[in-house]
């Protein structure tokens, strides 16, 4: 049984609106006023809560501040009830993370709907979602229903791009971010002496250029198509709407800049620490791993300039290095492509 907080001074209105969530099967808690309203939500962790905003002792608005900074409940989906329906006062709760907000007077039919969907898609929102940015695809499907990914990008421009054709550059100021339909895109940086460091290997499903626009700095890295490519441009206010609105996208987000760092420590651990064999290694499970090749037999069609800048070594080095992985049954080479035959024996390659 969902369990649920109602936090009204309204004696009548909180008496009504408990009935009706008991007769639709809720365990309700009741609470005067915001202090006893935040005493009882600390100790019984409610599913959702649904509060007043002009109360006294402390008002809805102090109620959210409280609980926001709680561990234990700032999580739990909040809705305001509100008699003033003035747009201030709707932002200001949404701004300070309301889920949801209903306007008094309201009926049970609509207090029981604003309360099941919120709780619906609370539940889709504790799913598991697929590391990565397929994961924000997802995550943006299950907040804003079937079709909110396919009406942020199909009203987008889509542009083309050629094999090695720059999308973005390091330095430039973000305008828009990306959203690959088809093909596959690196990101770089380059060293003063024109050196490559690939930082990033990015495929269909993904967003491009959104660490610059949540940073609001330029681009750190430099985005060039693999293969023939199609991207949808996703505008900076568009995009700015999205994460603004929905807070489980916006830490989504926070959480992929966490892991961008995380991956661009290792990669800087294994360039610096690692052997040659180890490196290139690596790297060969790494693309194989991020495009998703089902078998060990499938090809891997990169440039040896692409997977030695990717292996932080020289072209020498890497071709070298894949001409003993071949003669030690490690890897084929046919026509150019690369098919790893011993994936187990190559992740477990000491330095």
């Amino acid at each position: 049984m969902k369990k649920i907080l109602l936090i009204e001074d309204n004696e009548e209105i909180r008496e009504n609106m408990s009935e009706i969530l008991e007769m639709s099967g809720y365990h309700v808690l009741t609470a005067p006023d915001g202090k006893e309203g935040v005493a009882l939500a600390m100790e019984h962790k409610p599913d959702i809560i649904v509060c007043d905003i002009m109360m006294p002792v402390l008002d809805g608005y102090g109620v959210l501040h409280m609980l926001n900074k709680n561990p234990d409940t700032e999580n739990i989906p909040f809705i305001f009830l509100t008699a003033k329906a003035e747009r201030a006062e709707i932002r200001k709760g949404m701004e300070l993370g309301a889920d949801d907000y209903i306007t008094k007077p309201f009926t049970g039919t609509e207090l029981l709907n604003a309360i099941e969907t919120r709780l619906r898609k609370t539940e889709l929102l504790q799913k598991k979602f697929t590391n990565g940015m397929q994961g924000v695809s997802e995550l943006i499907v299950t907040v804003g229903g079937e079709d909110s990914l396919r009406k942020l990008t199909e009203d987008s421009t889509i542009s083309k791009y050629k094999k090695k054709q720059v999308i973005y550059s390091e330095g430039n100021n973000p305008h828009k971010i990306f959203y690959i339909e088809k093909g596959k895109v690196k990101t770089y940086k380059t060293n003063d002496n024109g050196k490559e460091l690939v930082t990033g290997l990015h495929s269909e499903g993904e967003f491009l250029g959104y660490v610059a626009m949540l940073e609001n700095s330029t681009y750190k890295e430099t985005a060039e198509a693999l293969e023939e490519t199609e991207l949808s441009s996703i505008p900076k206010s568009e995009f700015e709407k999205l994460v603004h609105d929905n807070k489980e996208v916006m830490r989504k987000f926070i959480q992929l800049l966490a892991n961008n760092v995380s991956e661009k420590e290792g990669q800087l651990l294994s360039i610096a620490y690692n052997s040659l064999r180890k490196k290139v290694a690596d790297a060969l499970l790494a693309i194989s791993k991020k495009y998703e090749r089902g078998t060990e037999s499938a090809p891997i069609d990169i440039s040896r300039e692409n997977l030695a800048n990717i292996a932080g070594t020289a072209k020498e080095s890497l071709i070298r290095t894949l001409s003993d992985f071949k003669d030690e049954k490690l890897i084929d080479i046919k026509q150019g492509d690369i098919v790893i035959l011993n994936e187990k024996k190559l992740s477990n390659l000491v330095n």
